[in-house]
C-alpha cells in the first residue's frame, strides 16, 4: 500500500503556484494511517534511540504512537510559550520574519539519542532548529524521519548538507 497514494494535493494552498501536500487524507485512513506508523516502527525498532522528539503539531500525531510502539520515551518540540516548565528555546528564520521553538529543559539526559520526526519536509528551517535545540541540551540526533519529503524544496539536502540523517515515507518532486 503506498503512502503517498493516500497524500491528497492541493493545486494553489495557500497561495498561487504552491501544491500543497494534505497528509490529513493518509491520518483519516485507517489503514494508511497504520501502514505508516508501522512502516517508521520497522525501520527503527532495532535502532539505539532513547527518545522520539516531534515538532508541533502533525509531527505529534506520527512521533506519539512510534514512541509508544518503539517504547520510549515522547519530546514535544513546541511554538513559544506552549510548554509550562522551564524551557529552553532556539530562534530560526522563516521564509518572512523569525519564529521560535523550545522543549523542557529536563526533556533529555546528555548524550540520549534521538529520533527527530515531523510529518513533511519543505525548506527544513525547523527541523534544523529542532536538530540545533536537542543538541543544546546534550542529545545527539539519530536520524530525520518525515511521512513526505519535498527535495525541490531543499530541505533534506539542508539536513544531510549539516551532516544530518533523513528518512522520508515518500517524496514529491516538483512544485
Amino acid at each position: 500500500m503506498p503512502i503517498r497514494s493516500r497524500i491528497r494535493t492541493i493545486p494553489h494552498y495557500p497561495k498561487k503556484g504552491v501544491m500543497y501536500r494534505d497528509i490529513t487524507t493518509l491520518l483519516k485512513d485507517p489503514v494508511g494511517l497504520r501502514a505508516a506508523i508501522d512502516e517508521l516502527a520497522s525501520r527503527y525498532r532495532d535502532m539505539d534511540i532513547d527518545k522520539v522528539a516531534s515538532i508541533e503539531s502533525r509531527g505529534f500525531i506520527v512521533g506519539a504512537p512510534l514512541a509508544y510502539i518503539l517504547g520510549k520515551g515522547f519530546i514535544p518540540v513546541r511554538k513559544k510559550g506552549k510548554l509550562p516548565w522551564e524551557t529552553i528555546g532556539h530562534d530560526y528564520e522563516l521564509e518572512y520574519g523569525m519564529d521560535r521553538i523550545e522543549i523542557h529543559t529536563d526533556a533529555i539526559e546528555q548524550g540520549e539519542r534521538v529520533l527527530l520526526v515531523d510529518d513533511l519536509i519543505a525548506t527544513g528551517g525547523t527541523a534544523e532548529a529542532a536538530c540545533t535545540l536537542i543538541e543544546k541540551i546534550g542529545g545527539q540526533i539519530v536520524e530525520c524521519c518525515f511521512i513526505v519529503d519535498l527535495p525541490d524544496i531543499g530541505g533534506r539536502s539542508r539536513l544531510e548538507g549539516n551532516g544530518r540523517k533523513v528518512f522520508a515515507l515518500c517524496a514529491f518532486e516538483g512544485d
